[in-house]
């Protein structure tokens, strides 16, 4: 198999580096992204093959298709790793028929129970995996620190992903009142010797922004480079090492869709993914590409819903919008930085460049008429109110006894408003337990706002899972999560928000 090079968004980053080393680098030289210079083609007989395939022989499949610049054997050698005892289900993500027509695609059996463990389980493995094809290359000198920004969920898995993994060490930040007690101790209690957590006086945006003005900042670069003899890279989904494992179970999720009569061979299906930084969508949307029959796009937002305008108008306007604290947090974005990846497919780098500068100087940007027409031929959007999620929790489970966290509330509900002729597939990003106040508050008909109940306030996000049990029959609640209450809590403190507020952080924690 040929090796698949890979280009820059923005056109500025010329160096066509192949897999392994885009995934180390992680964001191209100039701010851009990376994307692949082609993509394999699947015919149909190909993918159904893939039903009758442990799920770990599949997403090795589908990397070698990619031309991974790795030897076959030792991309399943790789993918046995990632995909292995960590997750509860030997399906590693399994698809439940909910409702006639309507399925859910769980991709939170990982080991911290949401879906970016699918990626972070499997893009660590081939990060180090390129740091040691350059050691063996001579190309490498220094360790790598990975630096990230979580809205909750990345954060965890990315820690879990990387931790006392060689020659790397890991930093993540997160919106210090923006996660919900469960992300926020799974992230302070993370064992490992080469990771560390900061929470930051701000939202997501300002934690991403910080965190991709320190990889642009040259002088801290050379600083890490020269004291410490560290490069940075990223875990977050700019990386296309995340973006990959998210096509591969899109195209696991077809064949088994058809293996259990969901969808009839060769006809399409419907995907409705909750989402805010367009990742896991854009991962649908390169596997429709790829061959997938993949009908419309559903595009899930909750009140934080800027990419529902945007593809309902072709203008990406954050100059006077306001940010929503949400149930659903992992989707607290008004920044969608994997957007650019759709807009590069779409239109091109020269265009890209123009609308990212615009969307850094002004705050908006708007696309050409050719460019609105060929996103509205797959995605479509709306959106869903706090109550309105937490509403749709308590419905279906009284409906179908399924309970569901409040991100795939939202998408439920955009699925049931859009639904059309073809079978749904409804992204279910992460376990219940996650958000267990959220969760207990749709059960006992409390609206999002409303304060829990005396007998719940004072409770742990660990302990309100219990009474969430008593509420909701054969509810279960997985052990790494049930027992978070007993793990020490290693990482407290809380950074300014901004560039130097970041810089500094991991200057004191290296110092240490």
């Amino acid at each position: 198999m040929e090796t698949t090079r890979y280009r820059d968004t923005r056109g500025l980053d010329t160096s066509r580096p192949a897999f392994t080393d885009a995934v180390v680098k992680g964001i191209a030289h100039g701010g851009g992204l990376y994307v692949p210079e082609s993509l394999p083609v699947f015919e149909l007989e190909e993918i159904l093959t893939l039903g009758d395939l442990p799920y770990w022989q599949r997403a090795a499949t589908i990397f070698e298709r990619f031309g991974v610049d790795l030897p076959g054997a030792r991309i399943a050698e790789l993918m046995r790793v990632a995909y292995g005892e960590a997750f509860d289900d030997a399906r590693i993500a399994p698809i439940e028929e909910v409702v006639a027509g309507m399925h859910v695609l769980e991709l939170w059996h990982g080991p911290t129970s949401a879906f970016k463990d699918m990626a972070l389980q499997c893009m660590p493995v081939f990060f180090s995996e390129g740091i040691a094809l350059k050691q063996e290359r001579g190309e490498l000198e220094d360790d790598y620190l990975v630096l990230v920004a979580t809205s909750g969920d990345t954060g965890k898995a990315a820690l879990e992903g990387f931790a006392d993994r060689a020659h790397t060490r890991i930093v993540v930040f997160y919106p210090a009142d923006g996660v919900s007690d469960i992300q926020r101790k799974q992230m302070v209690t993370q064992r490992g010797g080469n990771v560390s957590v900061f929470g930051v006086h701000g939202n997501f945006d300002d934690c991403q922004d910080a965190v991709k003005a320190a990889f642009n900042d040259e002088s801290f670069n050379t600083e890490l480079h020269e004291k410490r003899h560290l490069k940075l890279s990223s875990a977050n989904s700019i990386n296309w090492g995340r973006l990959l494992p998210q096509i591969a179970y899109y195209v696991s999720a077809y064949a088994d869709m058809v293996t259990s009569g969901g969808v009839v061979a060769g006809g399409e299906m419907d995907v409705c993914v909750p989402t805010g930084n367009f990742g896991n969508i854009v991962g649908a949307y390169y596997a429709k590409k790829m061959g997938v029959p993949i009908g419309r796009l559903l595009c899930a937002s909750n009140e934080n819903n800027v990419l529902t305008d945007f593809i309902a108008t072709g203008t990406y306007d954050i100059s006077d919008r306001r940010f929503v604290n949400t149930p659903s947090p992992s989707m607290d974005i008004l920044i969608s930085s994997n957007l650019e990846r759709l807009l590069f497919e779409l239109a091109g780098a020269e265009r890209v460049r123009d609308w990212m500068g615009s969307l850094a100087s002004e705050g908006r940007f708007q696309v050409d008429r050719e460019t609105f027409r060929r996103m509205r031929e797959h995605f479509i959007g709306d959106w869903v109110s706090n109550d309105e999620s937490l509403g749709v929790i308590s419905r279906v489970y009284d409906e179908t006894g399924y309970l569901m966290d409040p991100h795939t509330a939202v998408a439920w509900e955009v699925a049931e408003r859009l639904r059309d002729v073809n079978p749904v597939l409804v992204v279910s990003t992460a376990h219940w337990a996650k958000f267990g106040a959220d969760v207990y508050k749709a059960l006992t008909g409390l609206l999002y706002g409303d304060p829990l109940p005396a007998d719940a306030a004072d409770l742990s996000g660990v302990e309100l899972l219990g009474k969430v049990q008593v509420l909701a029959e054969n509810a279960c609640v997985p052990r790494a999560l049930a027992e978070l209450d007993d793990a020490t809590e290693r990482f407290g403190d809380v950074v300014a928000a901004g560039c130097d507020g970041v810089e500094d952080a991991v200057r004191d924690w290296l110092g240490r």
